[in-house]
């Protein structure tokens, strides 16, 4: 088969040896090329091109930035999409099972490739732009436009930085008094109809939100690769309201409902929006500030390579 691997070389866990170790096991039985990225959507292109040229799977070898760039430049074609994590959480990979180191992670993904077990997935989409994970809106992306701004010190600091974003964007960063956007859609709804009081909102195309360490933050099993979007809106910024929520999250089986929660599930089509723009942030990438997003459900929107597990010996 012929495949591409785009490399995000500033990523977490890439590095110059893993790089080569990568290229060598993907290379037993496949023709590999090799691209590296030195800006943002640059991954989109090369992706683009790839599948314009019958290319048979891309890889995107890096954080979830970059898996995102790539899902959206083969989303649509023929071409299958493979993951390989390089970043500092890496949700995506681990959600389909994928050790967080990449040497072990070519392993599973190689044995994919080489089966041909390419299956159709749904993506979310917002505003035009595919996401694979998640999207997150007004206080969690204002979290994320923080550690953006610290991008140099994400490689080395990793969890550290976001709790440190996360407190300061509490304490000094964000309004936690006036509500930011209203959402209304379809799908099974908690509160039932339009939503008008809503401080954040987490979209997801799939099941844990990211991951504490190990532990994954579990919102809801509703969110899989086969079903709509599951958008769970918290409705309040009262610390023990969120907390509660959070830490109920951590057990496991998603967040419980709650009068300062709205959790919607199978959703195929949604509008967050306010007269004042509140920002956004798309599988883990600050997007700036709108006052409106659409959202969809995109079902079979890219071909996945499903990662193989070896077996023992």
């Amino acid at each position: 088969m012929k495949v591409l691997l785009i490399v995000n070389s500033f990523a977490s866990s890439v590095t110059a040896r893993n790089t080569v170790v990568v290229h060598r096991r993907l290379s037993q039985g496949h023709d590999v090329e090799i691209v590296e990225t030195n800006r943002r959507g640059h991954a989109t292109r090369f992706a683009h091109d790839a599948a314009r040229r019958g290319v048979d799977v891309v890889i995107g070898y890096g954080g979830d930035g970059t898996l995102n760039e790539v899902a959206t430049g083969i989303a649509g074609t023929e071409t299958a999409l493979g993951v390989l994590p390089g970043g500092s959480t890496n949700v995506f990979a681990r959600t389909l099972g994928l050790p967080n180191d990449p040497l072990e992670a070519v392993e599973f993904l190689a044995r994919g490739i080489d089966a041909a077990d390419f299956r159709p997935i749904g993506l979310g989409q917002v505003n035009g732009r595919y996401f694979c994970f998640h999207t997150g809106i007004g206080y969690d992306a204002a979290v994320v436009q923080q550690v953006e701004r610290r991008g140099s010190l994400k490689r080395w600091l990793g969890h550290p930085l976001f709790i440190y974003a996360g407190l300061s964007t509490w304490l000094r960063g964000y309004d936690r008094k006036h509500p930011h956007f209203s959402i209304d859609g379809d799908g099974t709804s908690t509160a039932g109809g339009k939503v008008d009081d809503g401080y954040f909102t987490i979209v997801l195309n799939t099941n844990p939100y990211t991951y504490l360490g190990n532990r994954p933050l579990d919102l809801s099993p509703a969110a899989t690769l086969d079903r709509g979007l599951v958008v769970v809106t918290f409705r309040t910024m009262r610390a023990t309201a969120i907390l509660s929520s959070l830490a109920g999250a951590l057990k496991g089986g998603g967040v419980s409902p709650a009068d300062h929660l709205d959790i919607r599930s199978d959703v195929s089509y949604f509008v967050a929006e306010h007269t004042t723009p509140f920002p956004y942030q798309v599988d883990g990438d600050a997007l700036g500030e709108t006052s409106r997003l659409e959202f969809v459900h995109v079902p079979d929107a890219v071909k996945l390579v499903f990662p193989t597990e070896p077996q023992p010996g």
